[in-house]
């Protein structure tokens, strides 16, 4: 039997760089991708099958405060009832999805892909998976809200309905309530979702720390089936990044 003969370099690199995950993550306002590589590729180095990706949000003015967000930025702090402008909403997940759908074109398959953000970048992530159309890998929030009304429920779908989800929220969150992250988990479980909630942090404010970020390689490692092998390194600086965004 004749022998295959080997791949074109080209499509093997093309294989290679589909074949692992891709984790999307979205930064909070008045951040940049970049600032957000530096703190999260750290935890994902020993993994080199796990692509990274750092959009920054467009720059926006409001008032006389022009910053980058993603869409646009209610009174703070933000509560389990506070109301959004859903139209901007949903414009920047059009932009999500069409990173999306570009990233599923090249050949990864959507359930290797995770969209993950912090704060307003949070928001967006769970806005833009209840808006899919595909299961994709996972989802993770972190000081995050549903920047969405309950009205958009007909439109989840039975295949967005079945991505994970995990939701960090610390309790002394003065930004985002944790009323507001507890009441979007809620909502989540109410579509029938699975939503596991790290409610373990009493004394966390609007910030990353280095004990979810650990829990957060680990479970979307898991989600991938790849090994653990030994923890990723810590950064040298402080593992903690307070962020008081505008949101």
């Amino acid at each position: 039997m004749a022998a295959h003969p080997p791949p074109a370099p080209a499509a093997a690199a093309a294989a290679a760089a589909t074949a692992g995950g891709l984790l999307l993550w979205l930064h909070g306002s008045a951040e940049t991708g970049e600032q957000s590589l530096g703190q999260i590729a750290p935890y994902f180095s020993a993994a080199p099958a796990i692509r990274l990706s750092f959009p920054t949000a467009p720059v926006a003015c409001y008032g006389e405060v022009v910053l980058n967000a993603w869409f646009g930025i209610p009174e703070v702090p933000i509560t389990a009832t506070t109301v959004r402008d859903e139209r901007g909403v949903l414009e920047a997940v059009e932009h999500v999805h069409e990173m999306l759908d570009k990233e599923v074109a090249a050949g990864t398959s959507p359930t290797n892909i995770f969209i993950c953000g912090l704060s307003q970048g949070g928001a967006l992530a769970i806005a833009s998976v209840l808006l899919y159309p595909k299961t994709l890998g996972g989802c993770a929030v972190f000081s995050g809200s549903v920047p969405l009304s309950k009205s958009f429920a007909d439109r989840v779908t039975p295949e967005a309905r079945k991505t994970p989800v995990l939701w960090f929220h610390g309790m002394a969150d003065g930004v985002v309530l944790f009323e507001a992250g507890h009441a979007g988990c809620a909502f989540l479980q109410e579509l029938g979702m699975a939503c596991e909630f790290k409610v373990t942090y009493p004394t966390l404010g609007h910030l990353l720390v280095d004990e979810e970020l650990q829990y957060f390689r680990r479970w979307i490692s898991d989600h991938l089936g790849i090994s653990q092998g030994t923890e990723a390194a810590r950064p040298s600086s402080s593992s903690s990044s307070n962020h008081e965004d505008l949101h």
